[in-house]
């Protein structure tokens, strides 16, 4: 069964190919990227608020294999394809890419958004693609950090067994 929202999973061509629609039509593309292993509230708050700063808004979706290579053999919690649909299921996300590298360059230098969006426990010289970006006139921004919300926290308190309630 094939849900309306997976429209939004596109292959690195189909991406191209609807950026440059979304482009002529005068829309801001907004980029971020990530492994949104377990999708929790400071996922939500953040995508968001970078859909706020533009009119179109891509993730870049790290694939499995990146993520082992990043993160190491015990991640990721969820596969691609569903951590995708996730995704693509949230209403202001319009579009989510796999990628295997382990940075989105490539992704980036192929989209040419108007917006690079990374999380506040990036810093803006840290940023993958925020050189390119700011090359081509666009902007860099950095969305402040939801304190107790990351992925691994969220992994350490089922751990434990303990409750996210009072966080």
């Amino acid at each position: 069964m094939r849900f309306g929202y997976a429209r939004k999973i596109k292959s690195m061509a189909e991406a191209i190919e609807e950026i440059h629609k979304v482009k002529s039509e005068f829309k801001k593309v907004v980029f971020t990227n990530g492994c949104f292993d377990i999708l929790h509230m400071g996922h939500v708050r953040y995508l968001s608020a970078a859909r706020d700063l533009g009119d179109f808004l891509v993730v870049g979706l790290n694939s499995d294999e990146s993520i082992r290579r990043i993160k190491g053999p015990k991640r990721p919690i969820q596969d691609e394809r569903s951590r995708a649909e996730v995704l693509a299921g949230l209403s202001f996300v319009d579009m989510v890419v796999l990628f295997s590298d382990e940075t989105p360059l490539g992704l980036i230098l192929a989209l040419r958004p108007d917006v690079l969006v990374k999380g506040g426990d990036w810093k803006l010289d840290e940023i993958v693609g925020a050189k390119e970006v700011w090359g081509w006139g666009g902007k860099v921004e950095v969305i402040p950090y939801v304190k107790g919300y990351s992925t691994s926290d969220v992994i350490d308190r089922i751990l434990k067994g303990l409750s996210s309630q009072g966080h």
